[in-house]
């Protein structure tokens, strides 16, 4: 048996909706990396970026589990001693929880310049208006 390997240009590309209201963080990320990467497709092959492009509304209505929104933090460091600044997930979500499933989903993708390209196609807006109507994205609930 052969090895088929597909290209970009052999595969069509969809627009997916998805409301993430009520959805636990976790699970709605790591489904939306899976999709992303092109993992639901038969042809699916890890070297090319065969993912869909998922359209997200309802951000800010994301629910997480247990005490993460006081307990998961966030850090980035300027690169100065003591230059190591945190912020708790509660306040991610409160500021912009774009960034909270943004976050989510990256450190769930390949750690490559791929990956990035598959981060590009996630779009994600904090309430239920979005400016992709022309693409007619679909809806699903098996998220």
């Amino acid at each position: 048996m052969k090895t088929q390997s597909f290209k970009q240009s052999d595969i069509e590309q969809s627009w997916i909706l998805v409301d993430a209201k009520d959805k636990t963080l976790g699970r709605l990320a790591s489904a939306l990396a899976s999709r992303l990467r092109g993992k639901h497709r038969p042809e699916f092959t890890p070297n090319a970026d065969l993912g869909d492009y998922i359209v997200v509304i309802n951000a800010n209505k994301i629910n997480v589990t247990g005490d993460k929104l006081n307990q998961k933090k966030y850090f980035k460091h300027s690169g100065y001693p003591g230059g190591i600044k945190s912020k708790s997930l509660d306040n991610v979500i409160k500021n912009s929880p774009e960034d909270a499933i943004r976050m989510a989903v990256k450190g769930m993708l390949p750690k490559n310049k791929l990956g990035k390209k598959m981060l590009t196609k996630l779009k994600i807006y904090k309430d239920n208006d979005h400016p992709h109507q022309a693409q007619n994205p679909n809806t699903l609930d098996t998220f």
